[in-house]
């Protein structure tokens, strides 16, 4: 398990991706370093935050269509990061909107292929993360092999939740992401 103090401050920085995402406008209103936009593929997009050794590249995507439709969330985000100094290359991530259940689990589905994954909160936010490195490559290839993904979550509130993603374009803001911290 990869789990440390730096995926809590990537937690902390997924949620001000908001207003970076192309979806939201209003960047200038977050503290911080801002994240930067430096390429898009498709229905993924890659951004760059941070300098030297601590600068971290991400593809990022929100989903086509989330389930149930009357829920109010926070955006919703999938995440692949990397980071400069190459202490973590091509980690998956979850930012659903919502604080998880206690204890419960995160299940990513891939056409026959399933992934599950663990969850923190953080006041109300929640994360999700795969276990251990061999299945984070699994499911990195998984994604480079699919044209769509599905994530299962529960919320605290006990909402089922199920956020579809289109995988078109991952692989080539995968490489991008490799090329910009590598």
């Amino acid at each position: 398990m990869r789990f440390g103090f730096r995926k809590w401050i990537w937690a902390a920085l997924a949620a001000t991706l908001v207003a970076a995402s192309p979806v939201y406008a209003q960047a200038d209103s977050q503290p911080g370093p801002q994240p930067t936009l430096t390429a898009s593929f498709r229905d993924w997009f890659v951004y760059i935050a941070g300098a030297g050794d601590e600068r971290i590249c991400y593809a990022l995507s929100q989903p086509k269509q989330s389930d149930p439709t009357e829920v109010q969330r926070d955006p919703i985000f999938f995440l692949v990061a990397s980071w400069q100094n190459g202490d973590t290359q091509d980690e998956p991530s979850v930012v659903p909107g919502y604080p998880y259940r206690e204890g419960g689990a995160v299940e990513i589905e891939i056409g026959s292929d399933t992934f599950a994954l663990f969850t923190r909160n953080e006041g109300t936010n929640g994360g999700a993360w795969v276990q251990d490195l061999e299945d984070e490559r699994r499911l990195i290839n998984a994604m480079k092999r699919g044209t769509t993904m599905m994530v299962t979550g529960t919320s605290t509130r006990g909402t089922l939740t199920r956020d579809h993603f289109s995988l078109l374009g991952i692989t080539a803001a995968l490489e991008r992401v490799s090329n910009l911290c590598s």
